[in-house]
């Protein structure tokens, strides 16, 4: 049992003797490191003092509850007409059209609309256009003012202005 101990106490006996031999090299790297002048350091960043603030709106509708609308008002709200027929310029986007002039004629005075189709569309006051139920409600020279029908975000629908201007 003596004799199986004996060659295993005497390889790690070797092993670690390889180890001692390195150590002067290595005492060596330290001492140059140590001797090297040392270099800055950065000073910490000035730590800002925190400030409190006094919430005073707590008796306040919360901006993270939605709140519906009264019953009456849903009774006269606004709403796009499903049952009028469809324009050609609805099917596209207001935001891809482009007002390319205007044109009077027989005492009217159209706007002209180039659609995501490239073709030039006449409109008049009244014209519907875009995929929110816009309608024209004003045409100037340099300017189609429209107003969309678009979904409030609870339930009901609201109003928003838009506009084409003339591009060159």
């Amino acid at each position: 049992m003596m004799q199986s101990k004996l060659p295993v106490a005497a390889l790690v006996l070797f092993c670690l003797g390889g180890c001692s031999g390195d150590m002067d090299e290595l005492q060596q790297k330290v001492a140059e490191i140590k001797s090297r002048p040392g270099e800055r350091i950065e000073p910490l960043p000035e730590i800002k003092p925190y400030e409190t603030y006094a919430y005073n709106a707590s008796s306040l509708r919360s901006p993270f509850v939605q709140s519906a609308p009264a019953g009456s008002d849903m009774a006269n709200a606004l709403r796009p007409d499903s049952k009028r027929p469809r324009e050609f310029l609805e099917q596209f986007p207001i935001d891809s059209m482009k007002m390319v002039g205007t044109l009077a004629q027989q005492g009217k005075n159209y706007g002209l609309v180039q659609g995501k189709d490239g073709l030039v569309h006449r409109v008049l006051p009244g014209s519907y256009m875009g995929q929110n139920d816009g309608r024209v409600v004003s045409i100037t020279p340099t300017r189609i003012s429209v107003i969309e029908i678009v979904p409030d975000g609870v339930g009901g629908y609201i109003e928003r202005p838009a506009a084409l201007a003339l591009t060159e």
